[in-house]
């Protein structure tokens, strides 16, 4: 079945933004759920989160739901009062979600969710991790499961749920290459900590198509990995993001105490990786555009 009116939370962010003009262009309905419906062109339902409140309006007609709300993680630093923004607002937003779709007459039948691949924890090591990996133990890896168990919820209503675990979304505008291109452009770039932590990325053409995948297949449920299928180090990373500019990175890393003293605990996520495997979602039949990190930065930096 092809969804054809189709639901997005956290539409304004990288991944919705994309996802939208993508299925818009395929001719599908979408609307978003937002806190705010100023410059927004596509229909917007307002909801609220911290008053448990969302417009009803949205459901009729919706036979899909994509997921994708929460506060950025990287935004601002890690206090105690943001920490516990990052977490409710994907537990309660769910919670939302679920609490209405199980009170109100509906026909949503597919609810496709964002995750992370910080659900397995971050190492300092090169073990290969699939979705059978139980969660972390860290702060985003808590984050994460807490998450998931909302989403897992809405699978008791009779309804199709996918977890997409997101890795580091390589995009032109926005998220983590747009901060990493940024020294590289005036020759300041350079690996961060001992280099060698693992970076599973994936473009953000792949991710988005990952999402249509899910959408549309009903054979899809639970957990998959959103990442390419070739992870590489931070400093593999920097390295060729300077080739695909035309700049030298010659600068030594950046040791990981100023890191932790300039971005305090966030440092964590980035001075430590994970080598995450896309297998799952191969088996399934989804074939990437771009499988190597060469071929997606020349398509994103040119």
């Amino acid at each position: 079945m092809t969804a054809k009116n189709i639901l997005i939370t956290g539409a304004s962010g990288l991944i919705g933004s994309h996802l939208t003009e993508l299925l818009q262009r395929e001719g599908r309905q979408v609307s978003h759920l937002s806190r705010s419906n100023r410059g927004n062109k596509t229909t917007t339902f307002l909801w609220d989160v911290a008053q448990a409140k969302l417009d009803v309006a949205a459901l009729p007609g919706t036979d899909t739901i994509v997921h994708l709300a929460g506060a950025s993680v990287g935004d601002k630093r890690w206090t105690d009062s943001y920490k516990r923004e990052i977490l409710e607002s994907r537990t309660l937003s769910t919670r939302l979600l679920y609490d209405t779709l199980r009170q109100q007459p509906h026909g949503v039948k597919t609810f496709v969710s964002a995750s992370a691949i910080g659900y397995y924890g971050f190492e300092d090591n090169d073990t290969l991790l699939t979705e059978a990996r139980p969660a972390g133990k860290d702060f985003m890896a808590q984050v994460t499961r807490a998450w998931e168990e909302e989403v897992d919820r809405i699978a008791t209503l009779g309804i199709r749920v996918v977890k997409i675990r997101i890795g580091i979304v390589l995009a032109a505008e926005g998220g983590a290459l747009e901060q990493m291109a940024k020294p590289v452009k005036f020759f300041v770039g350079a690996p961060l900590g001992t280099g060698r932590q693992n970076v599973s990325w994936i473009h953000i053409n792949d991710i988005c198509r990952m999402f249509m995948k899910a959408i549309d297949d009903e054979a899809m449920h639970g957990p998959y990995n959103g990442t390419g299928p070739y992870a590489v180090t931070n400093r593999e990373l920097t390295h060729a993001i300077g080739k695909a500019m035309g700049r030298p990175v010659f600068m030594p890393p950046v040791p990981g105490v100023v890191l932790r003293a300039l971005i305090g605990q966030m440092a964590e996520v980035v001075l430590t990786g994970s080598r995450v495997s896309s297998e799952k979602i191969q088996q399934e039949g989804f074939q990437f555009q771009f499988k190597t990190l060469e071929s997606a930065l020349k398509d994103l930096l040119h």
